[in-house]
């Protein structure tokens, strides 16, 4: 079975004025489904047909696979990143996850503004990353398509920093971009949910 591109959780203008409905139309209607329409061309020469998407980017990471690897793990990083996302003043940190930033970062704003810095002077394009490791939260961040998933990772929370993500409504100005979507449109109760160490099958597709 092919992989497909997911809708998204929400309308594309759900999230104005901060990612606007133009951008969903790139990001999620021509950028994703690109990813998903590669990876599903290599699939019957790799004999991969049948796996999960996790499943196809761990095998393509140990054979190296460039060609495979990016698509495949982009089609998880944004189905992963779509779910991140929620209308302005949705949710807010609360339980675990308030008292685990309150104690890994000083609050949340410090959390925020380490993920904002990451992500910000991050080299060309990649994505950065909340991640659980050992109990703690951890801020870092991953270039080009790589991901959480090929790592090991128990990923929480992702924002995207290839400029496709930003250019439409930001222009070139990536911080901007950062501080109003960390500030504004994030789903804290994805990102507790993601607490159980289950956030990588939240992405995930079957073969």
């Amino acid at each position: 079975m092919a992989f497909i591109l997911p809708e998204l959780p929400y309308s594309k203008d759900a999230l104005q004025p901060h990612m606007s409905a133009e951008t969903f139309d790139y990001h999620h209607g021509k950028h994703h489904k690109a990813y998903v329409d590669k990876t599903n061309g290599m699939l019957g020469e790799k004999g991969l047909e049948g796996a999960s998407l996790i499943e196809v980017i761990k095998a393509a990471k140990d054979k190296g696979d460039k060609g495979l690897f990016n698509n495949s793990a982009q089609i998880w990083n944004h189905s992963f990143f779509w779910q991140c996302l929620a209308p302005q003043g949705s949710t807010a940190p609360s339980g675990r996850l308030k008292d685990m930033i309150d104690g890994d970062f000083g609050g949340q704003n410090a959390l925020l503004e380490k993920l904002a810095t990451e992500s910000a002077n991050h080299f060309a394009s990649g994505w950065g990353w909340l991640v659980l490791n050992n109990g703690k939260l951890e801020v870092t961040s991953l270039h080009d398509a790589d991901t959480p998933v090929a790592h090991g990772m128990t990923p929480l929370l992702t924002v995207d920093v290839w400029e496709h993500a930003y250019y439409i409504d930001y222009r070139n100005e990536r911080p901007r971009f950062l501080k109003t979507v960390l500030e504004n449109i994030i789903n804290w109760d994805f990102v507790a949910q993601n607490l159980d160490g289950n956030g990588a099958s939240r992405a995930d597709q079957k073969g």
